[in-house]
């Protein structure tokens, strides 16, 4: 495929996505938030999903962050068939990272030193809000002649309330999904700033498993659930944690699942993310088309 890539343009297109991802929600998720609105009775728990609501509307028109955690940029680049990229790409890609998060800005908490100082975090903090590097680029292949960018913001929460581990499934779907379900439950509730949407990757590896995870957060759609995401939902939000742990039927909005490739095993290695009520943070870019 013939195009000729514009650095400056890349930069630019990456630093606006970014910025998009961290303050907006999505036309399918406020769709979800309406509709849990509507069906929600607990009065607290309603008030809660209007000011969620009403929040991420807010951030949309001042392209504000829509949490204080402006979280870690994690990143899906899809390659079509006829197109490459190059190293000079993924350097655009970065400096247009780097640039959002000081637009947007993005909560200047990474932590500098070397390897002891940034375990224990006695090497202080960047002030620099583009300190918060990004996290390893999951590359993957697609069917457009496109390179396409997805972006997703990464808080702390979800990442502390989360499961990847092995199950053994004794060839029943069913019991992976009541190890998911009870994982996801668990999370909800420890979680604090509910409804969740579930990201759940399943693989053959721990690597895959997580991977599957955030393919799953790109390629998700809260107006399209399978049958196995719908079962989910419905059984979290049957424990009655409700949004902020008020209780009411809305403890999840929406599961996305992804189940990647499996092979002749007694175990299937299992990701659960409970992202927070404003994740995933997402926005997708086309950088060649």
């Amino acid at each position: 495929m013939s195009s000729t890539f514009d650095y400056e343009k890349a930069v630019e297109l990456v630093r606006s996505a970014l910025v998009e991802a961290g303050s907006t929600f999505r036309e399918d998720k406020k769709h979800a938030y309406e509709r849990a609105i509507k069906h929600e009775k607990n009065e607290k728990a309603r008030w809660v999903l209007e000011t969620i609501l009403e929040n991420a509307e807010a951030a949309e028109r001042n392209h504000s962050p829509l949490c204080d955690d402006t979280g870690i940029p994690h990143l899906v680049l899809e390659v079509g068939p006829d197109v490459f990229v190059t190293g000079r790409m993924l350097d655009a890609i970065r400096d247009g990272i780097a640039s959002g998060l000081r637009e947007l800005p993005g909560r200047p908490m990474g932590i500098m030193g070397d390897d002891n100082r940034r375990i224990d975090q006695s090497g202080g903090l960047d002030p620099d809000p583009a300190g918060v590097e990004p996290a390893p680029i999951l590359l993957r292949t697609c069917g457009d002649n496109v390179v396409r960018l997805h972006i997703m913001m990464f808080g702390g929460g979800p990442a502390i309330r989360a499961k990847t581990y092995r199950v053994f499934h004794k060839h029943n779907t069913q019991v992976v999904i009541d190890e998911i379900v009870k994982w996801a439950t668990e999370g909800v509730a420890q979680l604090g700033c509910s409804p969740c949407t579930l990201a759940v990757g399943i693989g053959r590896s721990h690597f895959e498993a997580a991977s599957m995870m955030l393919q799953a957060q790109a390629d998700g759609c809260y107006d399209v659930q399978s049958e196995m995401e719908a079962e989910i939902t419905r059984r979290v939000n049957e424990s009655d944690i409700g949004p902020l742990g008020l209780h009411g039927r809305t403890s999840v909005i929406a599961t996305f699942v992804k189940v990647g490739p499996q092979r002749a095993s007694g175990v299937r290695i299992v990701c659960v993310r409970p992202a927070c009520c404003f994740e995933p943070r997402i926005a997708t870019v086309d950088l060649i088309q």
